[in-house]
């Protein structure tokens, strides 16, 4: 009964590491609908690599940083390349999470980063940033001896993940006439419906992303973790759209799709630790957080972030660890729990917000030693497609009769049709 039992929890959990592999597909799709065309290939060719390079990577120094022997809470010191280690599906599991985290930074840095400088920030990310966010918080680390929750990652893989992206994005700058004279110019992407597959692809592949997370078949535990991830997602979505109708008059597709995604992220920390009312309340407060969040990124801070990333993962990945020391069942603040846990969990938001911010600017910067990390002006007008591949993901003569990818002169050409898609 024993080995049956284990087969059934192994099987669950490959089948979630499936589901959360499949979520690259998603974010391959969202990315490339809410992007101009002409950057297309480049974003299919970013997500295949992310998940590549991380899953090496991961193997060969990430899982071990993150769950091996403990130095003082700080990092991992062993079980590099599984060595000594027998837990090949927990390591499955794992290395798929890692590189969900790296390619969060792709969306947000779309349309002007040099595909070679993005790789080596994938290098830093799977190999020791996020490990070490892991190890503190799910490798026996310092914040997990203080009690810090999070059960699937709205720390760890999404907070994580976004203020790589904030920071990148912010030293790379914005997109060409992007911000002009004090003016917020809207880039449009060039399909809505294809953004609109990804998130769909997103939301299916999260129910193994929370649900496998238990590790386990266990059947108290699954059905009430799916549900959460279902019941919040649905409420960053309707919370979204009527808010999006109020506040600009309008029902915003492109941040209603975003809203999903917001509840998604809100309710991945406290997945196993919260009621199902309490997820539609975190889902709800996710919608109207993200969209503020966007506004407040790209009108303030002008940060330039096409697809959102950085308020769907990041503002609202710091919402739903937070949401955890209101509404966990059993020491949350609003059940009677007290404030003890919530200042733990703002402690774990700060930590991991310093310490991804220090490494990945340093990375950043030394890359910089060596080469621009941004493509030219030329460059990022023609569209990285061609810049960095020599093709396109779309056959230019059935938008621009008479273009032609083999005549002379084609770069210029494209050069041309790129400014005036601008």
């Amino acid at each position: 009964m024993e080995m049956v039992q284990h087969s059934i929890d192994m099987l669950w959990m490959m089948l979630g590491a499936i589901l959360v592999f499949f979520m690259h597909a998603g974010f391959a799709m969202l990315e490339a609908g809410f992007t101009r065309s002409k950057n297309t290939l480049n974003i299919l060719m970013k997500n295949f690599l992310t998940v590549s390079l991380g899953a090496l990577l991961y193997f060969l120094v990430g899982f071990g940083f993150m769950f091996g022997e403990s130095f003082f809470g700080a990092i991992g010191t062993d079980g590099f390349t599984l060595f000594g280690r027998e837990d090949m599906g927990f390591f499955v599991f794992q290395s798929v999470f890692a590189a969900t985290c790296a390619t969060i930074i792709s969306g947000a840095v779309a349309e002007r980063m040099k595909l070679s400088s993005y790789l080596f920030l994938v290098v830093a990310m799977t190999g020791i940033i996020y490990p070490v966010v892991g190890h503190w918080i799910w490798g026996g680390g310092w914040l997990a001896k203080l009690g810090f929750i999070d059960f699937a990652g709205s720390t760890v893989v999404h907070l994580t993940g976004a203020i790589g992206a904030f920071v990148a994005a912010t030293l790379l700058g914005p997109r060409l006439g992007k911000y002009s004279n004090g003016k917020v110019n809207v880039i449009p992407g060039h399909s809505i419906p294809l953004g609109a597959l990804g998130v769909f692809i997103l939301w299916v592949g999260w129910f193994g992303f929370n649900g496998a997370s238990t590790l386990a078949a266990d059947p108290t535990l699954v059905p009430q973790i799916i549900a959460n991830t279902l019941f919040a997602a649905s409420a960053g979505v309707l919370s979204t759209a009527f808010y999006t109708k109020l506040r600009f008059k309008k029902l915003d597709a492109s941040l209603t799709l975003n809203g999903a995604l917001a509840g998604l992220v809100s309710i991945t920390a406290g997945a196993a630790n919260v009621s199902l009312m309490s997820s539609i309340l975190i889902g709800l407060l996710a919608g109207i957080i993200m969209t503020e969040g966007v506004r407040f990124l790209d009108v303030i801070l002008k940060v330039d972030d096409p697809v959102g990333a950085i308020a769907v993962h990041g503002i609202t990945g710091i919402w739903g660890t937070i949401a955890v020391g209101l509404f966990e069942t059993s020491s949350g603040l609003f059940v009677g729990g007290g404030a003890s846990l919530i200042v733990v969990q703002i402690l774990g938001i700060l930590a991991v917000i310093v310490w991804v911010s220090i490494t990945v600017s340093g990375f950043l910067f030394a890359v910089k030693v060596f080469s621009p990390i941004r493509v030219s002006n030329e460059e990022e007008t023609a569209g990285l497609d061609f810049v960095e591949h020599g093709s396109q993901a779309y056959e230019l003569n059935d938008v621009f009769p008479g273009i032609s990818t083999k005549t002379e002169g084609f770069a210029q050409r494209l050069t041309e049709l790129g400014k005036a898609t601008n």
